[in-house]
């Protein structure tokens, strides 16, 4: 036993001996919708540990290797990557569980069995730490009496002292908690002394030291913490145990299977990361040196040596993350864990320009190959997924390639500038400019010996969300927080009226809040707006302006002076007028995702929407679609609609949807036991490929309901984050009109502009320009029935509209090109009778302004040595042109002086040099005027 892969499958096989189920890696993407990524083995089994849900293996044991990540919220080891020798943001865990089966006995009693009999750890340099509360803090729980003497007899059996080797814990390392809420208890962690000697007798045990680390922890899971902050007795009890699997490789691997101490045990030192650091050392063309930073050393003082060391291990670590992530399905992006992602990737690139990467293509993607080579047998979607990984690696390093050159040196200015503070405003400038993370910033100034001005960034963080706030329009008004513990039963899925009773009143300033035990009124929740409508109490209707949830109740706001008391029978229903647009909206989304996934990829997931009564909106990952894809969706979309599929909803169990990979559900999204999946189509038609996901909104119930289907804008809104508006129904058709409209008007602008130029070309004996008329289509939009006729019809006249567009560009030019030649003609014909007559010239002529600068490069040509000044009318104003030669400038005569001197006698100005100056005047009546204050200046 002595490759990594022959460790991780020798502990499966040891508790598969224990009659454990090998099950697989949960995703990335963890299913609390408190975790930003799954960061333990046990988050996939939390059901289990609550009692909802049952295992559907027996007896209730399982074992697996689960895929990790902390790098944010409460488990963030970030800033330590590439420090030190054993943290990661991406880990494997080995974990051994029971779900109401055995318990400490059993758990401690294999932990040995594996650890020392099998795997050969000596027995003097292991400690066990067990949970000691103190209650003067309140902490939870009683002192693990149980689990200090099956631990104590066990070192006894090896001739050890237990007050030596089991150490007591606070609540912070030895009672673990997944989170704020949730399973919880009290654990046991293994620690191992890897100092020469070996001989600490425990006094490493949680300081930190890469001298003495934790491998293994045994978590006994007991309680529920609540969010009142109590811990409440499970109906069962659990094992959870989780051992770091490159932490115990590299104890292994480099003590020569504990023959010897005296190199330092690194987890990078091993084959785990070996050959990430073999193609790197390939790409850059530097060496890997396994050298580690003194504890608490200023990053300032590290030589280039270190530095690269430390930018291998970076890059290793990050590269793992950022390739799992993907192929779960979590993408780079602004927001929660898409963010954090987004910021890991801007650090390994970071990073990779210690190594000499310089940005000018990407280096990330070409270790994924490797990594598969790898990985693939432990975990397979990493090979299955491997193409969109490298795809989203590329696109994301190039477009942060884009701007770090651009923010890399804003930084370096403001770093020299200061001695011990990098500015607050400049930080925030590099992140809201240059798409900075504030931890990129201050590991930069740390790397200087600096320190971010973090008070002043903040601020004017939260004013850039103020802004925000202050610049978001919302058709609702927000009602004041209302406590309250009612409850009211929502029917709107098939109803737009029902009677009701009210429950509850609350008045406030604007308005009254009225909750009622039933109601069809959907309030604004997950991008799709709210509904509005009446309230009728015996015959006289109330006014509902917006509904908001209070808890688990639905109020309804009215006015503040409304008739109303507890207990009335009042019947609510929506206005529908409002009501089925949203809903038409809403079900062209579900098919846009469908399309986006038929016409683009799989990996177009949602990153945001809105839907109201007018539009839609819908964010997705991606790189920029073409025009052949915004087709093709739209072809998709609007099949579908005329096909008149049925749209259905049930709820069933969360837990059957999470068995299913053909139903769409965004694992961000808090979920109930009890879920709604909306599906479009029948069953066999879904399976063929139409939409089914979980949403909570309202929908059509056919797809001819929505209408024509028109995308209006696709375009960025972060890097590797697109936006797409788009219309149904009657705002779809309004929108075309009012675009024809506007077509028309621009194309009869553009065919005047044509024909005008065309006369003047004539006139220069020019070719002109055919201009066609513009094929007026809306007589066929109302002829043509289908929707996809209809699309095609106004593409088709965009596509004629942008040929006139460009019809009109070369038409000027080639206009400008025959003026530029008509004015030399005329200018050579002009200069040759006027240098012929000699001395100063005066020359008033009317033309355009072409034939100026014609006339000035004709004396230039000539090599006039004498005083000009030119005047060309050209029907609008004066152009003035002043030229001296060497016999002008040797009198005293200077160009730049006759422009501003002549110019302002007609209200104009201008200057230039003292050989050639231009200008201009708008007084075009004066001149004769002008003429003659020219010729009396050259006189």
């Amino acid at each position: 036993m002595s490759t990594s892969s022959q460790i991780r499958q020798s502990f499966l096989d040891f508790f598969k001996e224990k009659q454990h189920t090998i099950v697989p890696s949960a995703s990335l993407m963890p299913q609390s919708p408190g975790l930003l990524f799954t960061n333990a083995g046990m988050n996939q089994f939390v059901p289990y540990f609550l009692g909802t849900d049952k295992p559907d293996f027996s007896p209730g044991r399982a074992t697996d290797t689960q895929k990790c990540i902390r790098a944010g919220g409460k488990h963030n080891d970030l800033d330590d990557v590439g420090y030190d020798t054993y943290h990661h943001t991406f880990f494997e865990m080995l974990g051994n569980w029971s779900f109401g089966d055995y318990f400490k006995a059993e758990a401690i009693a294999w932990a040995w069995e594996l650890i020392v009999e099998r795997w050969g750890f000596p027995a003097e340099r292991l400690y066990a730490t067990v949970y000691r509360p103190n209650k003067d803090a309140n902490d939870p729980g009683e002192f693990d009496q149980e689990a200090y003497d099956i631990w104590a007899k066990l070192f006894e059996s090896k001739g050890l002292d237990p007050k030596v080797h089991v150490v007591d814990g606070n609540v912070k390392d030895n009672f673990w908690m997944m989170g704020e809420t949730g399973p919880c208890g009290p654990c046991s962690e293994l620690h191992f002394d890897l100092t020469p000697n070996g001989d600490t007798k425990g006094a490493l045990v949680n300081q930190d030291s890469d001298q003495c680390i934790e491998i293994w922890n045994l978590v006994f899971i007991q309680f529920n913490a609540e969010a009142d902050g109590s811990f409440r007795e499970l109906p069962a009890r659990h094992v959870d145990t989780g051992m770091g699997f490159e932490r115990v490789v590299s104890m292994i691997q480099r003590t020569k299977n504990f023959t010897d101490f005296s190199q330092r045990v690194s987890n990078y030192a091993t084959d785990v990361f070996a050959p990430i650091f073999a193609k790197l050392e390939e790409l850059s063309g530097n060496k890997y040196e396994d050298i580690y930073p003194a504890p608490g050393s200023n990053p300032d003082s590290h030589d280039d040596a270190l530095k690269k060391a430390i930018a291998f291990r970076v890059v290793a670590d990050h590269i793992r993350t950022l390739s799992f992530s993907i192929a779960d399905g979590i993408l780079p992006g602004n927001n929660g864990r898409n963010y954090v992602l987004r910021r890991i990737l801007r650090r390994a690139v970071r990073y990779g320009r210690t190594l000499g990467f310089t940005g000018d293509k990407p280096f990330l993607s070409e270790l994924v190959p490797v990594l598969v080579a790898e990985m693939k047998s432990v975990f397979p979607e990493i090979e299955t997924r491997s193409k969109a990984v490298i795809e989203t690696l590329d696109r994301e390093e190039t477009s942060f390639n884009e701007t770090l050159d651009r923010g890399l040196a804003m930084f370096e200015k403001a770093a020299t500038e200061t001695d011990s503070t990098f500015p607050g405003d400049v930080a925030f400038k590099l992140y809201d400019t240059f798409g900075f993370p504030i931890d990129l910033t201050q590991l930069l100034s740390a790397e200087r010996g600096l320190k971010v001005d973090m008070d002043t960034f903040n601020q004017l963080m939260e004013h850039q969300r103020d802004l925000g706030r202050a610049a978001r329009s919302s058709e609702l008004v927000r009602a004041a927080e209302i406590a309250t513990d009612a409850v009211t039963e929502f029917v709107g899925f098939d109803q737009d009226t029902t009677t009701a009773t009210v429950t509850e009143i609350h008045q406030q300033d604007d308005h009254c809040f009225v909750i009622t035990d039933k109601t069809p009124f959907f309030v604004e929740m997950g991008g799709q707006h709210g509904d509005q409508g009446t309230l009728t109490k015996n015959g006289t209707e109330i006014a509902v302006d917006f509904v908001q949830q209070l808890g688990q109740a639905r109020a309804h706001a009215v006015a503040a002076d409304a008739d109303l008391a507890v207990g009335d029978e009042v019947t609510l229903a929506i206005d529908p007028a409002r009501r089925r647009p949203i809903e038409a909206h809403h079900s062209a989304t579900h098919l846009l995702h469908w399309a986006l996934h038929k016409a683009v990829s799989s990996d177009a997931t949602q990153q945001g929407s809105l839907v109201t009564r007018n539009r839609l909106r819908f964010d997705f990952n991606s790189s920029a679609l073409t025009p052949e894809q915004i087709t093709e969706i739209e072809k998709l979309v609007n099949g579908a609609i005329e096909s008149g599929h049925s749209v259905s909803w049930k709820e069933v169990p969360h837990t059957e949807v999470q068995k299913r990979d053909d139903i769409m559900q965004f694992f961000g999204d808090k979920y109930g036991d009890v879920v709604r999946v909306v599906q479009i189509g029948g069953e066999a038609q879904a399976l063929n490929g139409y939409s089914m996901e979980l949403c909570g909104g309202t929908h059509v119930t056919n797809t001819k309901d929505i209408g024509l289907f028109k995308i209006k804008s696709e375009g960025a809104i972060s890097a590797g984050v697109r936006r797409i508006e788009a219309l149904c129904g009657d705002a779809a058709w309004s929108w075309i009109q009012g675009q024809l409209d506007e077509n028309t008007k621009e194309e009869r602008v553009l065919r005047d502009k044509v024909e005008a130029i065309n006369e003047q070309l004539t006139a220069l004996e020019q070719d002109t320009f055919a201009v066609k008329d513009f094929p007026h289509i809306m007589g066929g939009l109302l002829v043509e029935s289908g929707f996809d006729n209809i699309n095609a019809a106004f593409n088709a006249s965009l596509e004629h509209l942008d040929k006139l567009r460009h019809t009109a560009i070369e038409a000027e030019k080639a206009l400008k090109k025959a003026q530029v030649g008509a004015a030399a003609k005329q200018a050579d014909a002009t200069i040759s009778e006027l240098v012929e007559k000699g001395g100063n010239i005066v020359l008033a002529t009317e033309g355009t302004p072409q034939l100026l600068q014609e006339l000035l490069n004709g004396l230039k040509k000539r090599q006039f040595g004498g005083a000009g000044f030119l005047i060309v009318d050209d029907g609008d104003k004066l152009h003035l042109g002043a030229f001296c030669g060497d016999q002008a400038l040797a009198a005293g005569h200077k160009a730049g002086d006759l422009i501003r001197n002549l110019a302002a006698t007609a209200g104009g100005k201008g200057g230039g040099k003292p050989d050639q100056a231009r200008g201009a005047a708008p007084q075009r009546e004066k001149l004769d005027e002008l003429t003659a204050a020219a010729k009396e200046a050259l006189a």
